[in-house]
């Protein structure tokens, strides 16, 4: 596809299989992408690549990616209406992405935030992820990607693609489409319910503060009777002086299409908004589960999604990554 050809807006988004959903993830995120599918021509890759740039068990990897394909499908991604897929399924990342190596300055990936976070809390380094931006600007600008839905601390990432399409532009021709950064609508912001003055995460890291999507209905109920609030007993939504309780409310906001303000007027104890956030969590959660558990009886049937999926990408990929070819000037095959 011509990168000037009119069409519906494209957005890409991809997701690291690197362990279970939380709550946190499936209200602050992925109700997002469920809602792009409507409104966007939506593509959404598994970068299990990316993964690779920390040691990681292999069974752990490949349950993890099979796990969150399922989930996704689950939360509601549509494998039929937009694209879903694995990024290793599709070869032509990996080809881009040292296209992309040689065209980004080491300088300019020597400054990411994220490689000097990551590479100072680990004992090995790859180099990988050290060029982990190469891969993720190929991923992007493989499909003619208009907008890109991240966060704040994302935005360095699109930055650099953005130059690194800029510039190959500039020196081969009119090969990519420059996508833009975009804000997501704010979806809830759910933090830990043991320290709520920090996001939800990993289970690991704060077994009774995350609730996992997966999570039993009985430990549903138990995390959240037990989360900490504060002393004062008034029900009301303010994030600087009643954390505890304001995430309650966003929670249970999020859970029924409300607003925490508006949910708070309904609540006078803190009992009864522990009970009611916990059965609309498990309301939530339990038609995903439901799905997420048929899927996983029956595997073939997520490796059919997936093969249509990487099916679609590479529609898109392989004409992209041609033309990116034929411009630089390698000799066609």
């Amino acid at each position: 596809m011509c990168p000037n050809l009119k069409r519906m807006a494209r957005v890409f988004s991809g997701i690291q299989p690197s362990g279970e959903l939380h709550l946190g993830n499936l209200l602050g995120a992925l109700v997002n992408w469920v809602d792009h599918q409507k409104s966007h021509d939506a593509v959404y890759c598994i970068v299990d690549l990316h993964a690779l740039t920390l040691p990681k068990n292999p069974e752990e990897l490949r349950k993890n990616s099979l796990e969150l394909a399922q989930l996704l499908i689950a939360v509601g991604i549509n494998p039929e209406e937009s694209i879903l897929f694995m990024q290793s399924h599709v070869p032509e990342h990996s080809q881009l992405a040292w296209l992309m190596e040689c065209t980004v300055s080491f300088g300019e990936l020597n400054r990411m935030t994220a490689f000097k976070d990551k590479s100072g809390r680990n004992e090995f380094i790859s180099g990988g992820l050290f060029t982990y931006p190469a891969l993720q600007a190929a991923d992007i600008l493989l499909y003619d990607t208009d907008l890109v839905p991240v966060g704040d601390d994302q935005r360095q990432h699109i930055e650099i693609t953005r130059d690194i399409a800029e510039r190959f532009n500039s020196r081969f021709g009119n090969t990519f489409v420059v996508p833009k950064h975009v804000i997501p609508p704010a979806g809830a912001r759910i933090m830990d319910l043991q320290h709520p003055e920090r996001k939800m995460s990993k289970s690991e890291l704060s077994p009774a503060g995350t609730i996992s999507v997966l999570e039993s209905p009985e430990s549903i109920t138990k995390k959240i009777k037990r989360a900490v609030t504060d002393s004062d007993g008034d029900v009301r939504f303010d994030v600087e002086e009643k954390p505890g309780v304001s995430n309650l409310l966003s929670i249970l906001a999020a859970a029924t299409s409300s607003t925490p303000e508006k949910v708070a007027s309904s609540y006078s104890r803190y009992g009864d908004l522990k009970s009611d956030t916990a059965d609309a969590v498990i309301a939530l959660l339990r038609p995903i589960q439901e799905k997420f558990r048929e899927l996983e009886s029956d595997p073939s049937e997520t490796s059919r999604l997936l093969t249509l999926g990487s099916s679609k990408a590479r529609e898109i990929s392989s004409a992209t990554l041609g033309r990116a070819m034929q411009n630089i000037g390698l000799l066609e095959t």
